[in-house]
């Protein structure tokens, strides 16, 4: 270990609470990599989570618990950082709610990959060429107004478990189509059923979807500069503008909100979008400013806009 790295990690393992599925690990193993690569030391805690033991539980039961203000992919992640027992987490940062737990900071947030959502078929086709009343298998509420804008006949499953299981249910013929998260498959390797890749005009992605974001507690800093170098700054910035949206609107990820930034070679361009749940309504912007536009700033611009079109009405 380098003596740089000896001094900001306090020369300890530094021990990473993950969720146990397929890409959690994905994730938490691209983020231990990246920390070997510096010379520290590192192990993966597995944690379960509320939201792994929900995987068959209705929908409706899975929003009761996220009313309950925690996230439920992280609630037992974040209890094991708060005891000391992990020293980070890595989450996929749409799963974050808005307001971060004082106790906690987000010490880094990596280089994103694609936000898009994506339309995954068995076969060869296009959203357009499914037939009247397709089954989609999705429980966003998000996913599920936008495609109703886009196609009202369509008809929604609910569709649990990890990737692998998913795309099983599909080829089992349990649903026409899923959209997911492009990410997730990218990362994954697993892009052959993907036919198409929204764009944010057509599905305007969850706020911080294709981001990781990793936790530690708030003041631990021989961990928080071990992570400095994962940051990104661009990515940072656009997240933030993304969850202010969130913020700003009062929504979760059991709500219809899309907001997507990315940086241009001169400025930031931002989408934001509020669906209504039949998807015979919209809200939507799409802005663009110059670099010297601050975060928070932007995001609240976007929310504003939206709720100048009705969004509250949509989200009531």
């Amino acid at each position: 270990m380098t003596e740089h790295a000896q001094q900001a990690a306090g020369a300890r393992t530094l021990r990473i609470g993950s969720r146990g599925s397929q890409l959690a690990l994905w994730q938490a193993n691209h983020i231990s990599a990246a920390l070997r690569a510096q010379g520290h030391s590192v192990e993966i805690e597995i944690i379960k989570t509320t939201g792994d033991r929900m995987q068959d539980a209705s929908f409706a039961m899975e929003q009761a618990v996220e009313q309950g203000g925690k996230g439920i992919f992280i609630k037992e992640i974040e209890e094991e950082l708060a005891a000391g027992r992990i020293d980070l987490a890595v989450h996929s940062l749409k799963d974050l709610p808005s307001e971060l737990d004082p106790r906690f900071v987000l010490a880094a947030i990596p280089a994103r990959a694609d936000a898009r959502d994506v339309l995954v078929m068995a076969t060869e086709g296009a959203l357009a060429s499914l037939p009247q009343g397709a089954r989609i298998g999705t429980t966003s509420p998000r996913r599920q107004a936008q495609l109703l804008r886009l196609r009202g006949d369509l008809e929604f499953m609910e569709m649990r478990g990890n990737v692998d299981t998913r795309l099983r249910k599909l080829a089992g013929g349990q649903a026409d189509a899923l959209v997911l998260a492009a990410a997730g498959l990218d990362r994954l390797g697993r892009t052959e059923w993907v036919r198409h890749r929204f764009e944010p005009e057509e599905m305007c992605p969850a706020p911080g979807q294709g981001a990781l974001a990793i936790e530690t507690r708030a003041g631990d800093e021989p961990v928080i500069a071990s992570l400095r170098a994962l940051d990104d700054s661009e990515t940072r910035f656009c997240v933030e503008a993304e969850r202010t949206v969130l913020h700003e609107l009062g929504g979760g990820c059991s709500v219809p909100i899309g907001a997507y930034c990315a940086a241009e070679s001169n400025g930031w361009r931002m989408w934001g979008c509020v669906v209504a749940s039949d998807g015979s309504r919209r809200a939507f912007i799409e802005t663009w400013l110059d670099l010297a536009t601050d975060a928070a700033a932007l995001g609240k611009a976007v929310a504003a806009h939206l709720l100048e079109q009705g969004a509250r009405a949509m989200l009531g």
